[in-house]
């Protein structure tokens, strides 16, 4: 019967840690999509204004974006809201994901928003990373080959993606995010349990951008 007894509050302890692991996961989720959605408010505040701005349509199958932007080696330009960086904001319809990115990431940022992983939209290299909470990339995975993602630069130019394929890795192979393939755009996340990570490649489809830019 001791042995009983020790089993079932075992099980009753895991059942507990389970509920608390749980809650203590929306909790953050919440947090985390709260202050996104403030400092998405503030962010698009600051970059110009989409339907008033004069833009260059470029067909991305016509022209590649690095012919028209100059240097495409530059690196995205940065608006500071409350000590964080942002390069810009991306959005994804099919789950209806609407967030800032912010430049560069660590465990603490990653609690905040969308982080920009390495690369850039300007030479087609931009990979970004999030956590799985609902509020952020926890519907990765439902993205579907055709799905429209698109990312606007803190300075007004708009890229717009299509999905092209999913992917499964096992973190030791996330090297090979940064291998060029044919996609322009990468965005990952962390499966439920973090033993795999989502990972969605998206071809340019056009990109609108400002006649300044494209002048320069």
């Amino acid at each position: 019967m001791r042995k009983g007894s020790i089993w079932i509050v075992l099980g009753v302890l895991l059942i507990a840690g389970a509920v608390f692991l749980t809650c203590f996961n929306i909790y953050s989720s919440h947090e985390a999509g709260e202050t996104a959605q403030v400092d998405l408010q503030v962010l698009e505040s600051l970059i110009p204004n989409q339907a008033t701005a004069e833009k260059i349509t470029v067909p991305a199958k016509i022209i590649p974006v690095e012919d028209i932007i100059p240097q495409p080696e530059i690196e995205m330009p940065v608006v500071e809201i409350d000590g964080r960086e942002y390069v810009g904001t991306i959005d994804i319809p099919a789950i209806d994901r609407r967030l800032p990115i912010l430049n560069g990431w660590d465990d603490s940022l990653l609690q905040v928003a969308p982080c920009r992983y390495t690369g850039t939209c300007y030479n087609n290299s931009l990979i970004i990373m999030a956590h799985n909470y609902d509020s952020h990339f926890g519907h990765l995975n439902k993205l579907v080959p055709g799905d429209a993602v698109t990312v606007t630069d803190t300075v007004g130019n708009c890229f717009s993606y299509a999905v092209t394929e999913t992917q499964i890795l096992n973190p030791e192979e996330l090297d090979s995010l940064q291998e060029k393939g044919d996609w322009d755009l990468t965005l990952f996340t962390c499966t439920l349990g973090g033993k795999t990570r989502v990972v969605v490649r998206c071809e340019l489809t056009k990109a609108e951008l400002t006649k300044n830019t494209a002048e320069n």
